[in-house]
């Protein structure tokens, strides 16, 4: 009932506020440039005391094989303190962790950061009642929350 509720919530707040969530992601709206944005969002993983694994720009390689790609980068995190007990509920959950988080740069220049809904995860895994998916779900509200603060 929870995951229904935060979706819910996350998808009325997304008419207001740039926060949108469907198909177990959630994508919200940064009013900063997408190397700002993920910056911010590395910046504040780190001070959390979660360990940054790779940050990995998408149209970096794509301009390394003569393509064009709009600003895509993901950032790979994440903690064993919050990890484990999510695998300790399903061990197949370790193909969804480490965390990633998504910036990416829309065709309107909009910048959004988005990331897997930890509920959504849960769910995939038949692990939707695991007791750490609440708390890493708030997380990551709270850590994209302070990334796109003005």
């Amino acid at each position: 009932m929870k995951r229904i509720q935060r979706i819910a919530v996350a998808l009325l707040l997304g008419t207001t506020t740039g926060v949108w969530a469907a198909d177990g992601l959630v994508r919200v709206q940064s009013p900063h440039g997408p190397r700002q944005t993920m910056d911010r969002f590395e910046t504040i993983v780190e001070e959390q005391g979660l360990n940054v694994f790779a940050r990995i720009d998408h149209a970096e390689g794509a301009e390394s094989v003569d393509m064009d790609l709009r600003p895509t980068e993901v950032l790979i995190f994440g903690n064993p303190r919050g990890g484990t007990p999510f695998m300790q509920c399903a061990q197949s959950v370790g193909i969804d962790l480490p965390l990633k988080a998504l910036v990416w740069e829309d065709e309107d220049g909009q910048t959004w950061l988005g990331y897997n809904d930890p509920a959504w995860i849960a769910q995939r895994h038949d692990a939707a009642d695991c007791p750490p998916v609440e708390n890493i779900s708030e997380a990551l509200e709270k850590l994209s929350a302070a990334a796109v603060a003005e």
